[in-house]
């Protein structure tokens, strides 16, 4: 059997979110009881809640809905890449190491920078993406990019340089990722969002699997 990684961060209360973003809420609206044979929930969260695929609707006011996005890039080869405490930005220099390799570069890319991803806090000094790299591995063929952190672009950042690189080349993202206990290497990636009609993002259940 194939091993698989479950690289999703646990979603309850306390899980951290982007500051004035919606947190996690779960209230029961019904229980088991002698009068009642389930037991049904409500939810209230933001989509960008835990690992999640940002839809271009969240970056663009004329981009499409997360349900209206093709599920194709968040499914197949993808590679993982360390750039372990590298600081405030993702430079070419920090993952240029994994790329130099006779085999192909795998449409998908997905980079560790914490030694241990804050599953239970807001980290305000985050690492993005620089839009150079975004743009030199779009011309490799890359359509998603991924990261550990809470956002591609820096937390303070107004301007989401980087998310405007994204929408520039039709390229898609998944943050909130756990690369915790996972190897530089090739796996399948598999993080389908919801088929949200009118959403800027969707919560995903991201999973890696040995090749």
């Amino acid at each position: 059997m194939k091993r698989i990684w479950d690289i999703s961060p646990p979603v309850q209360e306390g899980t951290p979110v982007f500051p004035g973003d919606t947190p996690y809420r779960q209230e029961w609206v019904a229980t088991v009881s002698p009068g009642c044979p389930v037991n049904v929930s409500t939810l209230a969260l933001s989509p960008h809640v835990g690992s999640h695929a940002d839809a271009p609707l969240h970056y663009d006011n004329d981009g499409a809905a997360i349900g209206f996005v093709n599920l194709a890039p968040y499914l197949g080869t993808c590679r993982v890449i360390h750039a372990i405490n590298c600081g405030p930005l993702i430079e070419w220099e920090h993952i240029a190491h994994a790329l130099r390799t006779t085999q192909a570069v795998p449409p998908r890319i997905l980079v560790r920078t914490y030694e241990m991803m804050p599953v239970d806090h807001w980290d305000a000094e985050l690492s993005a993406y620089t839009p150079a790299t975004i743009e030199r591995l779009a011309a490799l063929g890359v359509v998603l990019i991924g990261i550990d952190t809470a956002s591609i672009d820096p937390a303070e950042s107004k301007t989401l340089d980087s998310h405007q690189a994204i929408r520039r080349l039709d390229m898609r993202v998944l943050e909130n990722l756990v690369l915790d206990d996972v190897p530089e290497g090739d796996y399948e990636l598999i993080a389908l969002p919801l088929k949200l009609m009118t959403a800027d993002a969707s919560p995903v259940r991201a999973i890696l699997r040995e090749l």
